[in-house]
């Protein structure tokens, strides 16, 4: 009878060790997630500020009959973490560019990087489409811009980012730059309404940031 209560002592014991080792180690990672959570909101981190610097077209051909557009150019971008003290993990950023809100190149992948604070990245990647056909409800707008010898075209760069404050880096985030671009055609009388060799255009355009 005296070993039964012994061994119920003891698995209580264990039980009660048990219990205390784990309310210990909720109660410690509830206080390290509040000391982020301040710190986080203390430091109030800024998204990352976009400049697209210019773009070098080597081809931009617009016909109105049946609104296709080929586009070949190499955008510079220009990336810069306004915060001090938190880092950005760029995992994932593809570049293409579109019109009128429809995509008129392919995605072009840009390399992870991580930016410290006040860091700037500079990005030159190639975006091109060849002969793809704009929407009917952009056909309109496809000829204005024919005829103006003007066409506006927006560079997008989409992908994903991670905060750094520390040691500690947060789940990811989706992100959304949109910077307008508006990019002459050369001669407007020109049925093609295209550059036929590689022209940089200085923009220092700022872009609108969404995360």
């Amino acid at each position: 009878m005296s070993h039964k209560v012994c061994h119920y002592h003891q698995k209580s014991k264990w039980r009660k060790l048990a219990v205390r080792f784990l309310s210990g180690l909720l109660i410690s990672a509830f206080i390290i997630l509040v000391v982020v959570l301040i710190v986080w909101a203390v430091l109030k981190p800024k998204p990352p500020r976009f400049v697209l610097q210019d773009a070098t077209i080597f081809a931009l051909n617009v016909s109105a009959a049946p609104n296709i557009i080929s586009t070949n150019m190499q955008i510079t971008v220009l990336s810069r973490n306004p915060n001090s003290k938190i880092g950005i993990y760029y995992d994932r950023m593809d570049a293409y560019a579109a019109y009128r809100g429809q995509q008129i190149t392919f995605f072009t992948a840009i390399p992870p990087v991580y930016q410290g604070g006040k860091d700037v990245d500079v990005w030159s990647p190639f975006v091109s489409g060849n002969a793809v056909p704009v929407a009917p409800y952009n056909g309109i707008s496809l000829c204005q811009d024919q005829a103006n010898g003007l066409v506006s075209v927006t560079i997008k760069l989409n992908g994903r980012v991670r905060w750094r404050v520390g040691s500690f880096v947060s789940g990811g985030y989706h992100l959304h730059v949109s910077c307008l671009a508006s990019i002459p055609l050369g001669n407007s009388n020109n049925i093609n309404g295209g550059a036929s060799m590689a022209i940089k255009y200085e923009l220092s355009q700022s872009c609108s940031v969404s995360v």
